[in-house]
């Protein structure tokens, strides 16, 4: 399949932009997506916000999809309305209207309203959604298991976004996008429903291999049955995780939905086509490691200095605030952004020494050299 940024620029939806996807930000969009689309109200939350499906499609192939089950993963709900405009449009390109006839799509844009309102990765009694597949003491948790067992998918996808620390020691390259196909049981057991969960991640990393070359990872595939892609997948349902990274200069991650827009539509052909991939190209994909940081200060006096930028919600826009977490470290081995301090003194720009923790907006290098990091 051929690169489908043109697409994507035709049908990227405006309203949303930026880190910052809060239940009042998607909620005039429900009201814009009339026939063939069908919009329910599938629950509530702690707080008591509605939690939105979107339904289209009338087709054989049921793949069930839900985003921001952490609330401040917000990079494929934005994929997920930019998906709403193409399917929506009659003079879409030939794979869009394939997939309203060949799919039942059911599409739950954002689980988690209230962390998405505060962006907090935690809903509003601070539970992990994706630790709570078995209790299901969650309102936000039972929602999406009813969901699961009324619709009965063939497939699900299971949205989220992931920091800017992973990345590939081997080649150097941060981890843009990861996937896995969660295992099934404690012995990482190659089931059926888990084969097409990797087939499909397979044909993503090939078809995205221009535009990603060594940029996509592997995530660890340590059995949690307490994980929704672990249940799902032990129930039979083939369940691929999708992690939004960091593109480079991207913290908005507005390239990074792209590509996940471009993942999401190439996972979709491949289960409509068939596959025909084997474990073995599923495990060829690099298994990505926390090797990077925000900013790394290379060779200063005191040793390696690690900057890891807090995300702040102020006033609807969220602010990177760059922390000192770590001095004088060497587990880190590459920044997005790197500063070589030749072996000088790295200090406050008033000259006082730095401690963990410190927000580091500007540095000095040797009291001559100022470096805005902000």
């Amino acid at each position: 399949m051929n690169s489908v940024a043109p697409w994507h620029i035709k049908y990227h939806e405006e309203l949303l932009h930026g880190r910052y996807i809060s239940p009042k930000k998607i909620e005039p969009l429900f009201h814009n997506l009339k026939k063939p689309f069908l919009i329910n109200t599938v629950g509530y939350s702690v707080e008591n916000r509605p939690i939105h499906s979107v339904k289209i499609g009338k087709g054989d192939l049921k793949i069930l999809m839900w985003s921001q089950m952490h609330g401040n993963e917000s990079t494929t709900t934005k994929a997920i309305f930019d998906l709403f405009k193409a399917l929506a449009d009659p003079n879409a390109p030939e794979i869009f209207k394939q997939i309203v006839k060949n799919c039942s799509l059911c599409i739950i844009p954002q689980l988690n309203p209230d962390g998405a309102s505060a962006y907090t990765r935690n809903n509003a009694a601070d539970i992990d959604l994706n630790r709570d597949a078995q209790l299901l003491s969650q309102p936000e948790s039972r929602v999406l298991r009813e969901v699961f067992d009324d619709f009965q998918p063939d497939a699900c996808f299971n949205l989220h976004g992931q920091r800017t620390i992973y990345g590939m020691s081997a080649t150097a390259t941060p981890s843009i996008m990861s996937f896995l196909a969660p295992a099934a049981d404690s012995t990482r057991s190659i089931t059926l429903s888990r084969k097409r969960a990797m087939s499909a991640i397979t044909h993503i990393n090939k078809e995205l291999s221009t535009e990603l070359y060594q940029h996509i990872g592997r995530y660890d595939d340590g059995f949690n049955i307490n994980c929704t892609g672990d249940t799902f997948t032990s129930e039979g349902v083939p369940t691929i995780l999708f992690e939004a990274g960091h593109y480079p200069q991207d913290y908005e991650r507005e390239k990074v939905r792209q590509l996940v827009f471009q993942a999401m539509i190439t996972a979709i052909s491949g289960l409509m086509g068939g596959l025909d991939y084997e474990p073995e190209d599923y495990f060829s994909i690099p298994e990505h490691e926390k090797c990077y940081c925000d900013v790394l200060i290379r060779n200063g006096a005191e040793g390696d200095i690690v900057i890891q930028f807090e995300e702040v919600l102020n006033n609807e826009t969220i602010e990177f605030i760059p922390k000192v977490e770590r001095i004088g470290s060497n587990e880190v081995v590459f920044g997005h952004r790197l500063i070589d301090a030749k072996g000088q003194k790295v200090s406050h720009c008033d000259g006082s020494t730095l401690s963990i923790g410190d927000v580091l907006m500007e540095l000095k290098i040797n009291d001559d050299i100022t470096i805005t990091l902000s």
